[in-house]
């Protein structure tokens, strides 16, 4: 009986650690991502940028996904599949919101400022890759982390598709590259959506 009670205490003791490991990356996920959205945004306001203005609503996407994240770590099964259906919902409404960014951007027909894309997508993807690196050892550990892991992997690629933008936008002097690079985040971003919620829809029914 007493080594019963011992291992299951054991048990919770180490669930509990994890919850909290997970919280702490968390909370450091969450503030990286907010603070990049607003130096982000602003540079693609100032860039005239559709590729810029994607990847910077993406990092609002995902601060608003990793606060989703912290509210339900410690609930069950079902508000984490609840949770991880929400980030599905959100991924889906900011790809449909870059898609008509970007269709702006085709009437407006001006070339963006390439320094400014170089710049805030190469800082956007330090710190990314950063928020990738804290969260890789969560991703198999239930349906929400991996959501978020999800989400914070798809901002790497985004931030490289800025990067290969700017430097076209640069060589030929055209918004086409900045156009072509939103259009592609935004079929990413609606594939991931219909990829996260086809995995939480299940959960959620049978929680």
């Amino acid at each position: 009986m007493s080594a019963d009670c011992c291992s299951s205490k054991s048990t919770e003791l180490e669930k509990l650690a994890r919850q909290a490991d997970q919280r702490r990356v968390l909370v450091i996920v969450l503030a990286i991502n907010a603070v990049m959205f607003v130096l982000e945004f602003g540079a693609g306001i100032i860039a005239g940028s559709a590729a810029l203005m994607a990847d910077a609503s993406d990092m609002l996407g995902d601060a608003v996904v990793y606060a989703v994240s912290l509210y339900a770590l410690a609930r069950s099964d079902r508000w984490k599949a609840g949770a991880a259906m929400l980030k599905g919902v959100v991924i889906l409404g900011l790809g449909i919101g870059i898609a008509v960014n970007v269709v702006l951007k085709i009437q407006s027909g001006v070339p963006p400022s390439s320094t400014l894309m170089l710049v805030f997508g190469a800082l956007a993807l330090a710190a990314n890759l950063v928020c990738l690196r804290l969260l890789t050892r969560f991703r198999h550990q239930d349906v929400n982390m991996a959501s978020t892991f999800e989400c914070s992997r798809n901002d790497v690629i985004n931030n490289c598709g800025v990067l290969v933008a700017a430097g076209l936008v640069w060589g030929l002097a055209s918004p086409w590259p900045d156009i072509v690079i939103g259009g592609l985040m935004a079929m990413i971003f609606l594939r991931s959506a219909l990829r996260v919620i086809a995995e939480a829809a299940p959960q959620l029914r049978t929680a």
